[in-house]
């Protein structure tokens, strides 16, 4: 499954809502769902790219005003859905890339960039858990693939109006990897 989704809406008890009605349009599945801070809540759904649009469309619907941002994905980045797990196995440590957002479709769509822009491996995709709404991306290597990974990124946040910041760090000291990892 390549396809995914997202809903994110501004409040815990509409986007409860807001996922039931998804799932409840069409033949997809839940992968992740959930209140963030600071009390938003996404859902994120997979399945085939028809299904993924219907569900969408009516969760935006449904969402109302309460809608921060949408997205279908029909054919997502390798490694992408891992990142966003936190399941990603680094063992090429190299140059440190970090693309900070304000919402999770952006960060994810962020991410989903990266990948598609250079030879990249994604560390993490951090979706607003903890971090007053934040999200960010990381992603590791080579110094020029990395810059270009990062670019690609901070293009879709900026176009949205939600980057926070994007940072390049050419040689990372070993102890920051304990600290990112």
């Amino acid at each position: 499954m390549n396809s995914i989704g997202l809903v994110e809406v501004k409040n815990v008890s509409r986007g409860v809502r807001v996922t039931d009605e998804m799932l409840k349009s069409a033949g997809i599945h839940l992968l992740q769902s959930g209140a963030v801070c600071p009390g938003k809540f996404v859902s994120i759904v997979g399945g085939d790219l028809s299904s993924i649009r219907a569900a969408v469309d009516r969760g935006a619907m449904v969402a109302e005003d309460a809608l921060i941002d949408s997205f279908v994905i029909g054919n997502l980045g390798e490694k992408v859905f891992e990142a966003m797990c936190g399941v990603v196995d680094v063992k090429d440590k190299k140059a440190l890339g970090i693309i900070e957002t304000f919402t999770a479709a952006t960060a994810i769509l962020a991410a989903d960039a990266a990948v598609k822009a250079a030879v990249i491996q994604l560390i993490e995709v951090r979706i607003a858990r903890g971090m007053g709404g934040k999200c960010f991306v990381t992603l590791t290597g080579n110094v020029a693939d990395v810059r270009a990974a990062v670019e690609a990124g901070a293009v879709i946040a900026e176009r949205e109006g939600v980057l926070i910041n994007k940072e390049v760090i050419a040689n990372p000291h070993p102890d920051l990897w304990q600290a990112v990892m």
